[in-house]
């Protein structure tokens, strides 16, 4: 199977989302990787910088959709951790 752009952007895309927890293996528990995240988010980030003017329009969409997709899912999973962590009775 030929690697092309798209399926390059996919790809970091699937990563950020198995990261959040929010995709996993069928039979495995999901698993949260922030940092992980971060730096997958990042990364599309640089690409959507360093590849401005050189995309075609259906690229840059995909490109952005993913990166809007990725904060959001971001922001939702880092809320819930700190909701859950606020919930959490303190040790006495």
């Amino acid at each position: 199977m030929e690697i092309t752009f798209e399926r390059f952007l996919a790809s970091l895309y699937m990563t950020g989302m198995m990261q959040l927890g929010l995709m996993h293996e069928q039979g495995m528990p999901p698993q949260v990787d922030l940092m992980g995240a971060r730096q997958s988010i990042d990364t599309l980030s640089l690409l959507k910088e360093k590849t401005k003017g050189n995309l075609t329009p259906k690229e840059e969409n995909l490109l952005q959709n993913a990166l809007y997709e990725l904060r959001m899912a971001y922001v939702e999973v880092t809320n819930a951790i700190a909701k859950n962590a606020q919930q959490v009775p303190a040790a006495k």
